[in-house]
């Protein structure tokens, strides 16, 4: 089995941003005062995809999902927690709208910075330059195990997957309560929402996870890990 199939896709690696610790006063001044923090309730539009990209996201609160829509549906790319960047291709030069769509999947706060300022930080600041690289980085790993996990990995696979991600990375704790809808949980995990149920069920009776309401407990990591890896 290759790394690559080893790595949760959800979401990126980086715990949280730490970029706007390495501004100068004056920087972070310059960035504060070109922001304005706006709040979204769930299931609200953030940026539309093909709309004009004019800003960049920080999410300060909540948990949103970034998506791809089209006429055959949607795919969704990631989610993403509190404390991360978001719509860090707004930077390329020769992009001037969002390739993507966010959506809250829970009430959110959201900065908006605007780029030409962003841009400006970046231009001055190597080190602040050094780690939005990294962030695109982590970005573009997480999108290449997103689609070896779709197009590689069986049903049980995938769902184990998001349910490991879910909880290593969204709330690194192994017991948390599940904020998105089977639904969602099915967009997610690219299959439809009977499936989704029907799996469950069949984790719970294998005694891979335990579900009271919307709480999920995981009983036995180690063999999610290996239907995640193999399955």
């Amino acid at each position: 089995m290759t790394k690559a199939a080893r790595i949760n896709s959800c979401t990126v690696g980086l715990d949280r941003c730490t970029c706007f610790d390495l501004l100068t006063q004056e920087q972070a001044e310059l960035i504060e005062n070109n922001l304005v923090e706006v709040e979204f309730s769930k299931g609200e539009t953030i940026c539309k995809q093909g709309t004009f990209a004019t800003h960049v996201l920080y999410l300060t609160e909540g948990l949103v999902k970034v998506h791809i829509d089209g006429p055959q549906g949607s795919l969704i790319l990631k989610i993403i927690p509190e404390e991360h960047l978001i719509a860090l291709t707004a930077l390329f030069e020769g992009n001037s709208v969002f390739p993507f769509s966010v959506t809250a999947y829970v009430g959110s706060k959201v900065r908006l910075i605007d780029i030409s300022v962003f841009k400006k930080v970046i231009s001055e600041n190597a080190k602040f330059a050094y780690e939005i690289i990294n962030t695109i980085n982590a970005n573009a790993i997480q999108t290449f195990s997103r689609f070896y996990c779709l197009s590689h990995k069986q049903s049980y696979g995938r769902l184990a997957d998001i349910i490991l991600c879910l909880s290593e990375r969204i709330y690194k704790q192994q017991k948390f309560e599940l904020l998105l809808t089977r639904k969602e949980l099915a967009e997610l995990s690219g299959m439809t929402t009977e499936n989704v149920i029907r799996m469950l069920k069949k984790f719970r009776e294998d005694n891979l996870i335990e579900m009271k309401g919307k709480t999920i407990k995981i009983k036995n990591i180690e063999l999610l890990r290996k239907i995640s890896n193999y399955g």
